[in-house]
């Protein structure tokens, strides 16, 4: 029988954790952990996906700030913003929500940001950090999703991890997380992507599949073998005017066909989302702490 990774169980629980953390250092009198958000321009799933940050950091007892800014902004008007938050002593963290309007270089900003401060892991010394096993921050999906199948007591060791996608953001640090050293890791990895030849012989050899494509129900039955433990990143807004509310919501897996082959899903949604948040939350806390010595 199909069970379920319950990301949006495991984050109540671990924001439960962690605000029991954060309660102890303001009674102590310090000041609460501080998470800013950049968001340039009106784009609706960043405004969304900001909102959740922001309600899950107030949830935790951080301090949340948003700095909103017009489309029409400058690249220098965001660069010297990201120069302001790097200086200031009272924000621990800080993310800039992608993308960012087209006439924006985005490594430029995305790279200005001080790395002790870059909670999200885009930057390329916190990616070179992880790449070495070094300490620092790591990126927010991908160990969300180490987080989910660890609290779930997947086994790990000895496993072929296929992962579809090659992203900076998931695909790639995703590979190197699994293929870590540690007795939550120690997987064979295959990574796959769009140039794969005959990819469904590679994602029926996954004892662990996790899919990251950005296409809406992509993968299929046939395409997994019996007992396999699957992660779906994918999240997708799609139009169907026979809704409620005018669409529905989507992962890259086929679920009604792809669940009952699974010994383990995530659902779609509430599987890794609510862990890509709670993971931002425990860097910006890793930060604080660093910040203060503790």
């Amino acid at each position: 029988m199909t069970k379920i990774l319950d990301g949006k169980t495991l984050a109540i629980t671990m924001k439960d954790e962690m605000a029991n953390e954060v309660r102890q250092f303001t009674a102590k009198g310090m000041r609460p952990p501080h998470l800013v958000a950049v968001l340039v321009g009106d784009d609706g799933a960043s405004q969304t996906y900001v909102a959740s940050k922001e309600k899950a950091s107030k949830e935790v007892g951080f301090t949340s700030s948003v700095y909103r800014m017009p489309a029409t902004t400058s690249e220098e008007e965001l660069y010297k913003t990201i120069q302001f938050l790097n200086n200031d002593d009272e924000v621990d963290g800080y993310i800039v929500q992608l993308p960012l309007p087209k006439h924006i270089n985005e490594n430029r900003i995305i790279n200005a940001i001080s790395p002790e401060k870059d909670v999200d892991c885009f930057t390329a010394v916190n990616l070179g950090r992880m790449v070495l096993n070094e300490d620092g921050f790591l990126p927010a999906t991908p160990m969300g999703v180490c987080t989910l199948l660890e609290r779930y007591g997947i086994e790990t060791d000895g496993k072929h991890c296929v992962v579809l996608g090659r992203s900076n953001i998931v695909g790639t640090p995703m590979m190197n997380l699994m293929s870590r050293n540690n007795k939550h890791a120690n997987c064979t990895v295959t990574i796959c992507h769009s140039h794969t030849k005959d990819l469904a012989s590679f994602t029926r050899q996954a004892d662990i599949l996790v899919v990251a494509i950005g296409k809406p129900e992509f993968v299929t039955a046939d395409m997994v073998k019996d007992g396999v433990v699957l992660v779906d990143v994918g999240i997708h807004r799609i139009a169907d005017e026979s809704k409620p509310k005018g669409y529905y919501i989507c992962g890259d897996v086929k679920h009604d066909e792809v669940d009952e082959k699974c010994s383990w899903v995530t659902p779609v949604p509430g599987g890794t989302g609510p862990l890509t948040i709670v993971t931002l939350l425990e860097n910006t806390l890793k930060a604080y702490k660093k910040h203060f010595n503790l």
